[in-house]
Parts: C-alpha cells; sequence; structure tokens
C-alpha cells in the first residue's frame, strides 16, 4: 500500500514523456448513451437543463455568475456548495516543511475568515484528515454549528488493489470520519489503480449504500478518465464530480472528460492548476539547469510539474508561457498565478480549482481573493492559447485524464 500511495504523491515517473499513449480506447458518447446515464443515475432536471445550457454555449448560474465565489456539485438529491477556489492539504503530507498543529489549525481558520471554507484531504494525506478534526471542532465549540455548517471538508479514499468487500469498504470510511469528526464525509472522491480489476464497481455500490444510511454525503471521484466515468454513470452511482489535474499547460480535461461531463452535468474539481508554484514570478526567466543558479525544484509538486512541463514542450516553450502570462497580468495589475487559475475557473464544467496550502507556513489569501475579481477578455484568451497551441497535445503524450498513475 504504502508504494501505492508514494506512486500517487509524487506522480509517475514510470511513463515517458515522448510516447504515445496506450490508454483503453473510449466509448462512443452517443445521445442514446448519455440519455440512458441520465435515467440510470436518476438526474434531476436541473442538471439536464445545465448540460443543456452548456452545449448551448451557456454556463449554469452557479458557474457562470462570476460574482459567486461558490458552485454547486449535484446529482439527483444529491447536492454540495463547495468555494470555487478550494484549499489543498497534500502539503501536509510531508516534503514541504514541518506542519505545526496548532499554527496549521490557526491558518486554517484564517482561510475560513479571508472566505475560503472548503479544504481537500486524503486519508494518505499524512495528518490532513486529523487535522480537519481538530479544526471544525475549534470552529463548532467558539464559533458554534452554523458557522461549522459552512465549511466543506472533502477527502479521498485511495485503496490499495484488494477485495472490494462491504466490511472493508464501511470500515475505512468510518475511519476518515472519526479522523475528520464528523457524522458524515460531506465527499468521498473514490481513486483506482488498475482498471483491468472491476473491483471499483464493487467499491462504489457499497459507497453507494453508505451515503444512503447517512456516512456520505456526495459520491465523487479523482482521477478517472472518461471511459471509466461513463461505465460508472450507466452504472447508477450518482457521482457528483471527478478532481483531475488541469492547467493552462495540461488542458486534457477539456477533451474527453468536458464532453462527457456537460452532457451528464458532472462537474471538474482541478488541481495542479497553479503547477505547484512553477506559473509564477519566481520562475519568470529563471535558470534551472544550472545547480544554485536559479529557484530549486525542492518539493514534491515542483518535481511533479516540472516533468509534466517537459512532456508538454519543455523549458524554453513554458517561458514564453510565463511572459504571456505575466504580461496578461500586469494588464489587470494581478500575479501570473491568479491568471492560471482564473484561466481554468472560466474552463467548462470546472466548478473549482484547487490551491495548495502550507498552513502555518506561508499564505497567499491576496492572491487567493483576486481571482474572483479578475476578468479575463477575449485579447487575453488569444494571448495565452497562442502559445498553448504551441505545446504538446498531452492526452495523446500521457492519455486520457489520471492516466499518468497508470502508465506501465
Amino acid at each position: 500500500m504504502a508504494t501505492h500511495l508514494a506512486a500517487l504523491d509524487v506522480e509517475c515517473s514510470r511513463w515517458s514523456p515522448i510516447k504515445e499513449s496506450r490508454s483503453t480506447p473510449r466509448l462512443p458518447i452517443t445521445t442514446s448513451r448519455i440519455q440512458g446515464i441520465c435515467t440510470t443515475s436518476t438526474r434531476v432536471a436541473v442538471a439536464r437543463s445545465e448540460a443543456a445550457a452548456e452545449v448551448a454555449g451557456t454556463q449554469p448560474a452557479a458557474i457562470d455568475d462570476r460574482e459567486q465565489h461558490e458552485a454547486v456539485v449535484q446529482n439527483g438529491s444529491d447536492r454540495l456548495q463547495i468555494c470555487r477556489v478550494v484549499n489543498g492539504m497534500w502539503q501536509t503530507s510531508g516534503g514541504w516543511g514541518k506542519i505545526e498543529r496548532d499554527q496549521a489549525v490557526d491558518a486554517m481558520l484564517r482561510h475560513v475568515d479571508a472566505g475560503f471554507t472548503t479544504f481537500d484531504m486524503a486519508d494518505h494525506y499524512g495528518p490532513a484528515e486529523d487535522l480537519y478534526g481538530i479544526f471544525i471542532n475549534k470552529i463548532r465549540k467558539q464559533r458554534g454549528d452554523e458557522a461549522a455548517s459552512h465549511v466543506r471538508g472533502l477527502t479521498k479514499w485511495v485503496p490499495p488493489p484488494v477485495k472490494m468487500t462491504r466490511a472493508y469498504v464501511e470500515s475505512n470510511i468510518d475511519r476518515s470520519r472519526k479522523r475528520m469528526d464528523v457524522k458524515a464525509l460531506d465527499m468521498l472522491q473514490f481513486h483506482w489503480w488498475d482498471y483491468s480489476d472491476p473491483g471499483y464497481l464493487d467499491a462504489l455500490k457499497h459507497m453507494t449504500d453508505l451515503k444512503e444510511e447517512g456516512k456520505i454525503k456526495t459520491l465523487a471521484l479523482t482521477n478517472f478518465d472518461t471511459k471509466r466515468l461513463q461505465i460508472i454513470l450507466e452504472k447508477g452511482i450518482p457521482i457528483v464530480s471527478n478532481q483531475v489535474q488541469h492547467s493552462v499547460v495540461d488542458m486534457r480535461p477539456q477533451k474527453q472528460m468536458a464532453e462527457l461531463c456537460q452532457l451528464t452535468g458532472v462537474k471538474l474539481i482541478t488541481y495542479g492548476t497553479v503547477m505547484g508554484g512553477l506559473l509564477s514570478e519566481k520562475f519568470l526567466d529563471a535558470n534551472i539547469s544550472i545547480p544554485f543558479a536559479g529557484p530549486a525544484l525542492d518539493t514534491p509538486s515542483l518535481q511533479k510539474y516540472k516533468r509534466m512541463v517537459d512532456a508538454w514542450g519543455g523549458w524554453s516553450l513554458f517561458q514564453e508561457l510565463l511572459h504571456t502570462l505575466k504580461k496578461v497580468a500586469s494588464k489587470h495589475g494581478t500575479s501570473i498565478a491568479t491568471v492560471a487559475v482564473r484561466y481554468i475557473l472560466d474552463q467548462p464544467s470546472v466548478a473549482s480549482s484547487m490551491i495548495g496550502v502550507r498552513l502555518g507556513i506561508s499564505e497567499h489569501l491576496k492572491d487567493s481573493q483576486a481571482i474572483f475579481k479578475l476578468r479575463l477578455d477575449e485579447d487575453d484568451l488569444e494571448r495565452i492559447s497562442s502559445i498553448t497551441s504551441k505545446g504538446r497535445d498531452l492526452l495523446t503524450v500521457i492519455g486520457d485524464c489520471g492516466d499518468e498513475y497508470r502508465r506501465a
């Protein structure tokens, strides 16, 4: 299990960035198949109208209203309101600096006070779930249950490749509930390693039963590809979202995945949107080829997303992109990272984007708040696309969403 989790956390160095994808062909997305998915998953009329609006070139109100800081993910009667900028807690797992419990909890309170009320974690992110439990308990005691009800804790379950029995699934869900000190998980995002093992459908069936019993509020996926998402929806599993890697460099989710999401109402929660900090002024004109000549790639996320840069087009092209983003940022009086996040939030089917938080170590609350005020115009979009179009198509290089974790 430790091997699997390490592979997930530090990205996989198993795939070669210049090899062709060997991902499994997707199922055809046809009108009849989509109607079957919507019927099987008992999708309500509002979700169908959302999908129709997106196909028509418009967005549902919760996503398109730029004054709104929140979005809704929904499937039938399962509904969860989340912040459009999510606090990512991967950084609590080690590799970004030592996390002090009390300082981390105080930092979480500051994020809530600044309007960032949604936290994303996982069962294997070190003390992340435990920190959330201490934090939400502090909210309840100091501010009351009403204040606590506006905070969201999204967690992930990343099981090893074992038989998915009801008892095994429930014991893991109960462990996260205990650590997070909640009666029901706001959202459980499920990851699966090997699609040749159909056990993921068994696990999701058990999780659906646990949801109906009140232990989970909404079911979601993380790093699933389009084909498997379609299969899962056809089985009647009420998925509200899929968390995937998505940035101005990695636009794979806007290929096959977004097409299915627009037709079914499933939303995307994105990570890697600022590429661990690579999409920032810190790396503008940086020479990283010579030791100590530029900023160090000294965190797991920087190392992970540098490999994505290599796969996409290399450091020279990435510098062109940074210069372009800087021009757009200067025009609007903001930062490269702010432009990068706003660009992804404006993409079809994206509900929220994640920004990693180094709790008690460093904060970027003002930059994060600026995301909600920024409006990119057509000139900005054309400038950015003129550079991104020069890069390789990562769908061809790596495969569909999440395939980087499954390449041999």
